[in-house]
């Protein structure tokens, strides 16, 4: 429970620190204002052409009678959507990440350093790093596309299907936030994705504490604006955590 608080501790942090620097949280707002415009509008698209879309993938129903063919048509329409969604929530944060990037470093460097904390870097030049995010940043969307498959999946399993898939959604999307979150300060010292999920391996507890309610409250319409941005500079200081007193080393045990 400690290690959790400690998780949940970050984010607050970070909200407290950006609500001292406005000029700081708008700055981070903007990326997140785009990313939901872009992710709503093609969810929106989805709606609308979802009738359509569901008729062309069940051709074999239009011999039914029509009490079948709606039903079946009705449940697979909701369950693709649903399933946009939650892909949309589980990549809404790296898409943003993606879009921001610049935004975000500037943001977590200058609370780094406010805070006293060591901003070095591995020495690689800007279009290095750069790469690497974007690398990272493509990598945790198609982990969220196979994740959403998969919960997908798990939503029609009789009786608990659709219980379990909130849950393990949840913590899916607790998980990958935290990842995305603490990735400025690694990809900063030249420590990808893999040395990440070794990390927080071994710090599960503050990963979902941290995780959890960044993720929830980002499931927030406009709430996200401002959430984003303080889970940057938390996952940030998180990440300080983390690494402990050897900041270019990971545990690997």
């Amino acid at each position: 429970m400690s290690s959790f608080l400690t998780g949940a501790r970050a984010l607050g942090t970070g909200f407290g620190v950006l609500v001292r620097r406005p000029k700081l949280l708008l700055l981070g707002a903007l990326p997140a204002l785009i990313s939901a415009v872009l992710l709503l509008g093609s969810l929106g698209t989805l709606i609308y052409f979802s009738s359509d879309l569901v008729t062309w993938m069940t051709p074999f129903a239009d011999g039914w009678g029509d009490l079948g063919r709606r039903a079946l048509r009705i449940l697979l329409g909701v369950a693709l959507v649903g399933a946009a969604a939650l892909l949309a929530s589980v990549s809404f944060i790296a898409v943003t990440l993606l879009v921001g990037g610049p935004f975000y470093e500037h943001i977590a460097e200058e609370v780094e350093d406010e805070l006293g904390l060591d901003t070095s870097d591995d020495g690689a030049g800007v279009l290095t790093q750069v790469g690497r995010g974007v690398r990272d940043s493509v990598k945790l969307v198609l982990i969220a596309l196979v994740g959403a498959v998969v919960l997908f999946a798990v939503g029609f399993v009789p009786v608990v299907g659709q219980v379990a898939g909130v849950v393990l959604g949840a913590l899916f999307g607790a998980w990958l936030v935290t990842l995305e979150m603490v990735g400025l300060v690694f990809a900063r010292r030249g420590l990808g994705l893999a040395d990440r999920r070794a990390a927080l391996r071994r710090h599960r507890a503050a990963t979902y504490g941290f995780g959890l309610p960044t993720y929830l409250l980002c499931l927030v319409p406009v709430l996200q604006l401002v959430v984003i941005p303080s889970a940057v500079v938390g996952g940030a200081l998180l990440a300080h955590q983390v690494l402990g007193t050897a900041p270019r080393t990971v545990p690997q045990g």
